[in-house]
């Protein structure tokens, strides 16, 4: 038996777009991250990662993680307010 999916016709709210937003540049960390990993990966296949591969992933961890610090600073920040 097959399932089909309603559309969906709503539009996202300005709180969507605006929860977006605000987590953007946490999204991109992350984004950095999966690129390095599978950067990494494919040069497993291809002699193994150099040491820029290492070098831009620890690089783009730091960046998930002061990303979050960020983030959650300023939604404390709100949450205060």
């Amino acid at each position: 038996m097959r399932k089909h999916l309603a559309p969906v016709a709503a539009e996202p709210t300005a709180a969507d777009l605006a929860a977006i937003d605000t987590e953007w540049p946490l999204i991109a960390a992350e984004l950095d991250v999966l690129d390095a990993e599978i950067t990494m990966l494919y040069a497993l296949d291809h002699g193994g990662p150099s040491p820029l591969d290492w070098r831009r992933l620890r690089r783009a961890v730091a960046r998930v993680t002061r990303a979050a610090a960020d983030l959650t600073a300023r939604t404390d920040a709100n949450r205060a307010a």
